[in-house]
């Protein structure tokens, strides 16, 4: 019988990840943040009054079995004059799919089926109209999780402008799984997200598995400036309840200066770094290695490297 892994998160991290992780012997449960109110996902939540839809399709595309032309269908995004314009296919089909069900999680069971997916996608909550909200620093309120990421600021509190019933299945899934896993990200529109649901904390709390979160490799602006390993690992401690983050997984790759700077002027972006004392006053096991690839003048995590590394401490 196969370990079950339960994946938390939301984005371009987290699907990534899991294109890797789906190749190995797992029983996977991906837990989607729903709140996205940004391009395509925003124009249909105000249209339809849905719950945000594009993570969904990203991780479904990156879970499928099914062949590349397939998934590349999935993220098309229109480009046109129309109403049409800039919205992804995968993101107009789980729209249908929901106005024929009723149901999110029956949508998503679905297009999982459709897209030959063998593990479980679920949306951390049905409500329609959930908002996520920032007080930053200085007091002012931001409402809306794309608002959020554009304002480049520092938050003091991330919450919802309501709390949100979160499904069954989901705290059913962290209640048993072997490990629970806070996928890279955006601490505070990826991860958080999932984690602040009061829930989900209780659930976290109940569960036997080890919390690993797989630590970023580069800051956000204004977000995570200048964050190390442990001040992530921080932040997301100060967030959960009893149960805090056990194991943090870490790239320590030699990163070529050049691409380095082009991160550091064009995206204000700085490398992560390990800083072990702190880590090891947070009492988190830290697992590091060469984790980060150039593609396309990109850094991204090598997502098979990162599955090995999880699976192995999984059999450990």
């Amino acid at each position: 019988m196969h370990k079950k892994v339960v994946v938390l998160g939301g984005g371009t991290g987290m699907s990534y990840l899991l294109r890797g992780l789906k190749e190995f012997p797992l029983d996977i449960t991906a837990i989607i943040t729903v709140s996205d109110n940004g391009r395509s996902t925003g124009k249909l939540r105000r249209e339809f009054n849905t719950p945000a839809v594009g993570d969904i399709r990203k991780v479904i595309t990156n879970l499928s079995g099914t062949d590349e032309p397939i998934k590349k269908m999935m993220s098309y995004r229109f480009e046109t004059s129309s109403d049409l314009n800039g919205h992804a296919v995968g993101n107009l089909i789980l729209t249908s799919m929901l106005d024929i069900t009723g149901s999110l999680k029956e949508s998503i069971a679905c297009l999982s089926k459709l897209l030959d997916v063998k593990h479980k996608v679920l949306p951390i909550s049905e409500d329609s109209n959930l908002t996520l909200m920032g007080k930053d620093i200085n007091g002012n309120i931001i409402e809306g999780e794309e608002e959020i990421t554009k304002s480049h600021k520092k938050f003091e509190r991330i919450y919802y402008k309501e709390e949100p019933k979160v499904l069954d299945e989901v705290l059913t899934s962290i209640e048993e799984a072997d490990l629970i896993i806070f996928s890279m990200g955006s601490l505070y529109t990826s991860i958080l997200p999932n984690i602040i649901c009061s829930e989900v904390k209780e659930s976290l709390n109940k569960a036997k598995a080890p919390i690993m979160y797989l630590c970023n490799a580069v800051t956000q602006p204004g977000e995570t400036d200048n964050y190390s390993v442990g001040d992530h690992v921080e932040l997301l401690n100060k967030y959960l309840d009893a149960k805090k983050i056990d194991v943090v997984i870490a790239s320590n790759t030699k990163i070529d200066k050049k691409i380095a700077k082009k991160y550091e002027t064009e995206e204000q972006k700085d490398l992560v770094k390990i800083d072990y004392g702190k880590i090891n006053k947070l009492n988190v096991e830290l697992i590091e290695s060469d984790l980060i690839v150039v593609e396309d003048n990109t850094l991204r995590h090598n997502s098979i490297k990162l599955s090995s590394i999880i699976f192995s401490y999984l059999m450990r």
